[in-house]
């Protein structure tokens, strides 16, 4: 343990592949003999307390009452158009309802008396209370960074970075949209912390970027951001804990089966990839290999054929399956890319939205596997898991970046930064 005893709020909302390692950092604090409690959607409720965290749920923010697609925040999977996407994370979680995430916030600060508020990065009301109180603030980011730095493409495309003037000129033309874009959320920011005593800001990121600590949960060896970002920011490495609704899984070949294993995971939330899956399941089945389809809490195995080389299961440890594994095919949703990355197991990545198109641009930047649109057809997914099958450089990309990963998840750190800022 690092010294002595400490309370930590922390603030999260149920976004799918953010909780594992949101609720990981809150278990090593309790493992190190802390107190966390958590405030959150009630969805969340069990996890938090398989996490052995007291939990308090959400009432004025928006929120999930239950895992129906009708209840999520954002509904994502309404449009293919990323500004829209945008727009929608900043007036229905980041900006829009600060104030009603403030308010909530205030409340469990008043209950429970924490040394430090740790926060999910979107969730500006809940950085807005905490600064109110007087009380030191941490994000958690859990993926890669997503906030404007100079010399790195703005989120949402998936650009690789630029290395010609065209290439700047692109980002630079980008990065105005998404500034504007996000800048209209600014008086909704301001707003909340006029309400809570607080002086207005000139800049919609600063209400993140003010925060004393800023944790990203991934490697630096991965994100081409990691040499750009503030001095307040340290990547702490991946958290690779399995959500808390993983089911055990016994493998259903031969073990003198030598075709090459092939994990396919997609989004633990909604993304309307059920038509997806089945053309990777018809793509997997005339090839010679072993297929595990891990379906998620969001979809009914039902919806997805399996095939004689097929298996398709609600769920299954994905790390304990990706040590045995040749590849994996996958949204690149950051938790299951950085598990894959981690076992040195190279990806077909077929991304979704939000940050998957970034995280994807990313494994083809360091030569960990090859991405595809998610119209591809099953013709299409085939010969690109052919192409990485076959191509020992995806394999050797993967495994340099395993190398990194190891020994950032050896080191971790999240907890001592929050420790620190503590004391």
């Amino acid at each position: 343990m690092g010294g002595a005893s400490r309370r930590f709020l922390m603030a999260v909302w149920d976004g799918g592949g953010n909780v594992p390692p949101e609720l990981g950092v809150a278990r090593r604090l309790v493992t190190r003999g802390h107190h966390v409690h958590v405030l959150g959607d009630p969805t969340l409720a069990a996890a938090a307390e398989a996490a052995r965290c007291t939990f308090t749920a959400w009432e004025r923010a928006p929120h999930r009452s239950s895992l129906a697609p009708s209840d999520d925040v954002i509904k994502d999977w309404e449009t293919e158009n990323p500004l829209v996407l945008l727009r929608r994370a900043r007036d229905r979680l980041i900006a829009g309802p600060a104030d009603r995430f403030a308010a909530d916030t205030a409340e469990a600060v008043n209950a429970f008396a924490p040394d430090v508020v740790v926060s999910d990065a979107f969730l500006f009301g809940a950085v807005i209370a905490a600064q109110a109180a007087s009380l030191p603030v941490a994000l958690l980011v859990p993926n890669i960074w997503v906030m404007p730095v100079r010399g790195t493409p703005p989120i949402g495309p998936g650009f690789p970075p630029a290395k010609t003037v065209l290439g700047r000129a692109r980002d630079a033309a980008v990065g105005r949209v998404a500034d504007r874009l996000f800048s209209a959320g600014l008086p909704a920011v301001n707003a909340a912390r006029a309400g809570r005593g607080l002086a207005p800001l000139r800049s919609f990121y600063h209400q993140a970027l003010s925060a004393q600590r800023i944790l990203v949960l991934s490697s630096p060896a991965f994100d081409y951001a990691a040499d750009s970002v503030p001095p307040n920011v340290t990547y702490v490495g991946p958290i690779l804990d399995e959500p808390d609704w993983t089911e055990p899984w016994s493998d259903p070949w031969s073990p003198t089966d030598e075709r090459p294993l092939v994990l396919v995971a997609f989004s633990s939330t909604y993304q309307a990839q059920g038509p997806l899956l089945r053309r990777v399941v018809e793509a997997l089945s005339t090839l010679p290999v072993r297929a595990l389809v891990t379906v998620g809490p969001m979809l009914d195995p039902g919806e997805v054929e399996p095939a004689g080389n097929v298996a398709v299961v609600p769920s299954a440890p994905h790390g304990a399956v990706l040590a045995g594994a040749a590849l994996a095919v996958s949204h690149c949703g950051h938790g299951t890319t950085m598990k894959a990355l981690a076992a040195g197991v190279p990806m077909v990545c077929i991304p979704m939205g939000r940050d998957q198109n970034d995280t994807a641009a990313r494994v083809v930047h360091h030569g960990a596997g090859v991405r595809l649109p998610p119209a591809a057809s099953a013709t299409r997914v085939r010969a690109a898991v052919l192409e990485v099958l076959h191509h020992d450089a995806f394999r050797t990309g993967a495994g340099a970046l395993a190398a990194r990963i190891a020994e950032d998840v050896r080191a971790g750190g999240a907890e001592r930064e929050l420790e620190a800022l503590a004391g």
